[in-house]
């Protein structure tokens, strides 16, 4: 099955009750026993929904994993995932990531003992080095945010295979639509579904495909001890919305690759960061791996002041904290995605006061460009 018909057919297609072609919303907690013990597969929402069950077999299957999770969050996700380990472990951590993942290992979970590493993984021989004898697993976001840089999901796996780590993928910018981490080595796969997946900027949620079936059970066990959950209507709202992901993905990279030429030679952008730019570190990584290079770009204008000067010009770009949606968005990682991270460590990895992430919508590009170009001017 071609990944635009997955996107549609993968996972529980309808309802065999009614026959309708639509999941139906199981607005519902608990579920009859015939006896003890005898039920028809569900028994409590926290523990299963059919609803929320359905979307976690599509992205079992749009991921290539053995078992999937749909949890309240992109950051419950990850903190799920986490919770795996054990006071005492440590895993490292892509260097530039999300600062909402910064946030929970270095104020919430270190206090519970698990302890982390952030180096630059796009170079290997880094993930090597930060390696300890308590290390459990490496954590990669590829592309990252903001800077998008990539790492090697192939490379990476093997040398946390050869340490007998878990590799774990945030495939968020990327999307399954362009890249499959489990079918590279990694063991976890997780995603903000909020964004990409998601596509309208109307449900928060997170999503995380295992490769093995002792994980599933292990973080099946988590999220129901915990009550990490997706509601049903959310359920429904994301895999309505992952049904388009693909021609969403389409059109957004050729919108973002319009506006990339556009940025590059300006004259008042001092750099641009975007994979598919041949000149990008991690073009050919990039290349290698997925099937497409994203709508996500960060540029650099070179100050505060520049940077407020165009965003009270822009008209299309909405001022907000997410992306992945058919809007354009747009924000300033040091003051909103980033600042929960100190700015002296913003700056040692290039999170400057002047650099603008953009998530590019698709509406029609010639608007957008005007856009760009009359906020630049």
């Amino acid at each position: 099955m071609r990944k635009k018909t997955q996107l549609i057919h993968g996972g529980i297609f309808g309802d065999e009750t009614t026959g309708a072609v639509s999941t139906p919303i199981y607005q519902v907690s608990t579920y009859k026993q015939d006896s003890v013990g005898n039920h028809k597969g569900f028994e409590y929402s926290r523990t299963g929904n059919p609803t929320r069950h359905a979307l976690e077999e599509l992205i079992k299957d749009v991921e290539g994993g053995k078992r999937g999770f749909a949890f309240g969050s992109g950051m419950a996700a990850i903190t799920s995932v986490m919770i795996l380990f054990n006071s005492g472990d440590h895993v490292v951590f892509t260097d530039d990531v999300y600062g909402g993942t910064y946030r929970v290992m270095t104020s919430v979970l270190n206090r519970l003992g698990i302890d982390s590493t952030f180096v630059d993984t796009s170079e290997t021989e880094n993930i090597q080095s930060a390696i300890q004898e308590n290390t459990k697993a490496i954590f990669i976001e590829t592309p990252t945010n903001p800077l998008l840089k990539i790492t090697d999901i192939e490379k990476a796996s093997n040398v946390a295979r050869k340490h007998n780590l878990l590799t774990i993928v945030d495939n968020t910018f990327i999307t399954p639509y362009f890249q499959n981490p489990l079918n590279l080595g990694a063991d976890i796969v997780l995603h903000s579904a909020t964004k990409y997946l998601g596509g309208h900027s109307d449900v928060v949620a997170g999503l995380v495909v295992v490769n093995d079936e002792q994980l599933g059970e292990d973080l099946h066990f988590i999220q129901n001890s915990t009550g990490a959950v997706l509601g049903p209507q959310d359920s429904w709202l994301l895999m309505r919305g992952i049904k388009t992901l693909g021609i969403r993905m389409e059109e957004h990279e050729q919108n973002t690759r319009k506006i990339v030429d556009f940025l590059e030679p300006h004259p008042n952008v001092d750099s641009v960061f975007y994979p598919g730019l041949p000149t990008h570190p991690g073009h050919h990584t990039a290349k290698k791996q997925a099937t497409g290079f994203g709508a996500m770009v960060s540029f650099d204008v070179g100050s505060e002041a520049k940077t407020d000067e165009v965003l009270a010009k822009l008209r299309y770009f909405t001022l907000a904290e997410s992306l992945g949606a058919v809007e354009s968005l747009i924000s300033v990682p040091a003051k909103m995605t980033h600042a929960s991270i100190p700015r002296e460590r913003r700056l040692e990895l290039g999170i400057t006061d002047g650099l603008i992430r953009i998530s590019v919508g698709i509406e029609d590009v010639d608007d957008l460009l005007e856009d760009l170009s009359q906020a630049l001017n």
